[in-house]
């Protein structure tokens, strides 16, 4: 692959990244890769387990000037289905679990945190971080359901080629823009797309169906007496 950077072990790919940004113009597109992070991250300050060599940890640099920052989830959108397009050609059941954590079954294969650098009105520059696990085998942290390829295919599978497919797919999504697409194949590719189950905010605990998911991230829930519940991330959780 072109534009990529490969450092054996950082902090963080996504803060590396970012502090390569602020010294110089990069190339959209341009990929940083690590086989370790020492301080991974994942959203709100989650931290992600990847056993090193093992898994696919990186991230990418974009400036998406042409969205609309109210309208910022598209970026979201694009790298979950990406990821997705990549594992659909390798296994089933893969589905995108709202806002964008990406998994199998009742289980998470992967995670992605994005970042966003603002000018006035516009996004200036985007770094996504992305932690996929490919071939880890155990699994030791509190993380409560993680699964590897590995472990649902059975075979090592090749970090590079997945790299390679899931940066194309991104690319071609994000060159497109095709957003009315974006939007149906996000809907469709939804974790508990359809039928009722149990959500829990601070307050209360309720059986609801996902509605709709709003330009700007919103997820609508409808309840089964008809009432319309509407949280951004982190406001609400799956049980």
């Amino acid at each position: 692959m072109k534009n990529l950077f490969f450092i054996n072990q950082t902090h963080s790919t996504n803060s590396l990244l970012w502090e390569m940004l602020r010294e110089k113009q990069l190339p959209e597109g341009f990929v940083m890769q690590t086989d370790f992070q020492t301080v991974g991250k994942g959203q709100i300050g989650n931290a992600w387990e990847s056993e090193a060599k093992k898994n696919l940890l990186f991230s990418i640099a974009l400036y998406p000037h042409q969205i609309p920052v109210d309208e910022q989830f598209l970026i979201s959108q694009i790298a979950s289905l990406a990821i997705k397009k990549t594992l659909d050609e390798l296994t089933d059941d893969i589905t995108i679990k709202w806002p964008n954590d990406i998994y199998w079954k009742n289980k998470k294969l992967a995670g992605i945190l994005i970042e966003n650098s603002l000018q006035g009105r516009k996004i200036k520059s985007v770094v996504i971080g992305i932690g996929l696990n490919i071939n880890q085998k155990k699994f030791t942290s509190k993380a409560p359901n993680p699964v590897s390829l590995m472990q649902i295919i059975g075979k090592r599978q090749n970090r590079k080629k997945i790299l390679s497919s899931i940066c194309t797919n991104l690319m071609e999504l994000y060159r497109n823009l095709d957003i009315t697409k974006i939007r149906t194949e996000y809907a469709d590719s939804l974790y508990y797309k359809s039928g009722f189950h149990s959500f829990q905010t601070e307050s209360e605990q309720f059986q609801a169906e996902i509605i709709a998911i709003h330009p700007d991230g919103q997820l609508e829930l409808a309840t089964k007496n008809g009432e319309r519940k509407g949280f951004y991330f982190k406001e609400v959780q799956f049980l």
